[in-house]
Parts: structure tokens; C-alpha cells; sequence
């Protein structure tokens, strides 16, 4: 199962991350209406949908590692 994270929004288009080195444009109407910029994806057959868990746990790391970094 293919799996990506939203990078940005191009107009219509949204650039997904599949791999630090590998990246893949979809149309933004092919997401779910609630899809947002870092959402994490899984590429489930015919359907687009969010991973609610794996996209939270993303957040809060980078939310630590901003306060690590700012909390000099």
C-alpha cells in the first residue's frame, strides 16, 4: 500500500511526498475535502484517505522538536 504526506497545494494540484527523493502531483479534487497540508496519506486501491492517527503523531513530533529548537 502506497503511502505519502501532502508537501503543498500548486493551484489545483497537490504535491505528495512519497519518499525524501520521490514526489507525485494529484489532483486536488481527488482528496478528501478536509485534506490539508502534512496530512498523511494511504494510497488504498481506487480511493485517496487520511491516516488521522499517523498524521497527529507527525504533528506532535514536529511540535517537540519546535520547542526543543526554540527553547534556548
Amino acid at each position: 500500500m502506497k503511502q505519502g504526506i501532502i508537501d503543498r497545494f500548486e493551484g489545483p494540484l497537490a504535491v505528495v511526498e512519497l519518499t525524501p527523493d520521490e514526489f507525485m502531483t494529484i489532483p486536488r479534487d481527488q482528496l478528501p475535502k478536509q485534506a490539508q497540508v502534512g496530512d498523511c496519506l494511504i494510497f488504498d486501491q481506487q480511493e485517496i484517505k487520511i491516516d488521522s492517527e499517523k498524521t497527529l503523531a507527525r504533528r506532535k513530533e514536529i511540535e517537540q522538536l519546535m520547542d526543543e529548537l526554540f527553547e534556548s
